[in-house]
């Protein structure tokens, strides 16, 4: 089997420059004479252990380290892209707006019309082309022409492309939403996107940058392993049936970060932060009045119940928004506190550490927000603060996986 891995194809680097590498790199711990022969046996099966670790990963196709460099890249611009749409949507600048004329002055679309020319121009230039074909597509072609990806990663390189083409939609369809017609017709009415549209359009966003994380660490951390740079005792560590309560519990938390941060969609969508301006209480309690929470005002014919107050309601979306908000730093300290009698990896270490700090961060900035009415700086900053967090439990997630020994 030993032979047959040198045999195989392999992208980059040859498989026995590889191992030749990464053994050469092995050292045995000092022993006395005294004990010779029971080292002598223990450094046989620990260096027999690390280059079955190393030639498992060396017989298979190995992504060149350049490409997680690229995807990084490319995550940070949507991490920029992210924090931007943020501020368009809190300065109602609206995303089709396609000219900007500083010299001579730019003179807002004031009817029907106008908006739906400006919207037209928005359909032929859309941003999310440029973004495409600049930094994506184009590197990727490139990269895949070359070698330098395995097949998997073609695949995962693939569906990301087509997730950027579906935020593309996404965005189109989004603004498509504030022309509506009723609208325009009302006197000095600022067009206004979809809450659902919205936060939507940040889901695709925010797939699209943790598919490119998660790729990104794969291949970088596979090389590492590749090249002797993973010992293979933090493998083992990670194998320990202690960390699978955290790995879940790590997850779990997670899901519940991602649900807030897409509440927080809503609650931009519904400029719902412009109301109940104080923390913790809303009004005269700390949960406000209930025929505001369920007001008759959303329920349609055939609902069959209020539940449209969870999505349109401006009140009980800032509502359930601060108590995921508060239930989510909850859970990261319980789960920061817990981490401490664990056996953690460093990475994982560093990870759980900064995720303690990005949830204390943004809690503040939530805060701080609210009680000034949402001002430009401090909202564009919670919106990051939001991404910020979510990286930090992503790289937690990640540093987490188990390495097959």
């Amino acid at each position: 089997m030993f032979r047959a891995a040198f045999q195989r194809p392999f992208l980059g680097p040859s498989r026995r420059q590889l191992l030749t590498k990464a053994l050469s790199t092995f050292r045995p711990q000092p022993v006395r004479k005294s004990c010779l022969q029971f080292h002598s046996n223990a450094f046989k099966a620990q260096f027999s252990q690390q280059k079955r670790f190393i030639q498992s990963f060396a017989a298979v196709e190995t992504t060149k380290p350049i490409v997680g460099h690229w995807l990084y890249f490319n995550a940070g611009l949507v991490f920029a892209i992210v924090v931007v749409g943020g501020l368009t949507r809190l300065t109602e600048s609206g995303l089709s707006i396609t000219e900007w004329n500083v010299i001579s002055g730019m003179k807002p679309p004031r009817s029907q019309q106008e908006w739906i020319e400006e919207f037209e121009k928005y359909k032929q230039f859309p941003e999310y082309k440029i973004f495409i074909g600049m930094s994506f597509v184009l590197p990727g072609l490139y990269f895949a022409s070359r070698g330098y990806m395995s097949k998997r990663v073609m695949k995962q390189t693939f569906g990301i492309s087509c997730l950027l083409g579906f935020q593309g939609f996404m965005g189109w369809y989004m603004v498509k939403s504030g022309l509506s017609e009723a609208l325009m017709k009302e006197p000095g009415a600022v067009p206004r996107v979809s809450q659902y549209r919205l936060t939507a359009h940040l889901a695709t966003a925010v797939a699209i940058y943790g598919s490119t994380i998660f790729v990104a660490a794969d291949i970088l951390r596979q090389n590492k392993i590749a090249s002797g740079q993973y010992p293979a005792s933090t493998a083992a560590m990670l194998n320990n049936p202690v960390l699978k309560r955290f790995r879940i519990a790590s997850h779990s938390l997670g899901s519940l970060i991602l649900l807030t941060l897409l509440s927080g969609g809503l609650v931009a969508g519904l400029d719902a932060g412009l109301i109940y301006n104080e923390f913790p209480w809303m009004g005269e309690g700390i949960v406000p009045p209930k025929d505001e929470l369920w007001s008759d005002n959303y329920v349609k014919p055939n609902d069959g119940g209020k539940w449209r107050n969870f999505f349109e309601n401006p009140t009980t979306v800032q509502f359930d928004h601060r108590t995921l908000a508060e239930t989510t730093a909850t859970l990261t300290t319980a789960l920061w506190a817990y981490s401490r009698g664990l056996p953690l990896p460093k990475n994982a270490r560093i990870a759980v550490n900064t995720m303690m700090g990005a949830v204390a961060l943004q809690v503040t900035l939530g805060i701080s927000t609210l009680i000034y009415m949402v001002p430009i700086e401090l909202a564009a900053a919670h919106q990051a603060g939001a991404l910020a967090l979510v990286t930090s439990n992503f790289w937690l997630i990640h540093a987490l996986r188990r390495v097959p020994l």
